[in-house]
């Protein structure tokens, strides 16, 4: 998958997370019942040495299990987490294992609140009013 477009349409699948990584899966994608898979890390993880070890990891396990445990027709999409650049290579080939056969069988987990962890845009506050600053100098 190489389209932002394809990307956002997984995000309105299934989504299985992990402690390494987060699943998505679109199963409405293909009609013709072939598998694609993309993998996505952002910034957070660390500098584009540790960006690319983990993708490239990621890719590994996808050839390896999607063939076999994948969902036919659909679009799977990887996210690496935090942690995941650290985590054993077989570990994540299990973790990869229980989120695909939890995929299939319709079990995501539920999906995420509008806003990310800080539950708002950047910048907004919550809570009471303040009060207004006195005017200096007149």
């Amino acid at each position: 998958m190489a389209r932002r477009a394809d990307f956002l349409a997984a995000n309105r699948g299934i989504r299985v997370a992990r402690p390494g990584f987060v699943l998505l899966v679109n199963p409405l994608s293909r009609a013709d019942g072939s598998l694609r898979f993309g993998v996505t890390v952002t910034k957070k993880i660390g500098n584009a040495v540790a960006r690319n070890r983990m993708k490239r990891r990621f890719r590994a396990l996808l050839r390896e299990l999607l063939p076999a445990h994948g969902i036919a027709g659909a679009d799977h999409v990887l996210i690496g987490r935090e942690n995941g650049v650290e985590r054993d290579f077989a570990l994540l080939r299990n973790e990869l294992g229980q989120a695909l056969s939890r995929a299939a069988a319709g079990k995501g987990d539920p999906p995420r609140k509008p806003g990310g962890k800080s539950g708002g845009k950047p910048g907004t506050r919550r809570g009471p009013p303040r009060e207004p600053k006195p005017a200096y100098g007149r």
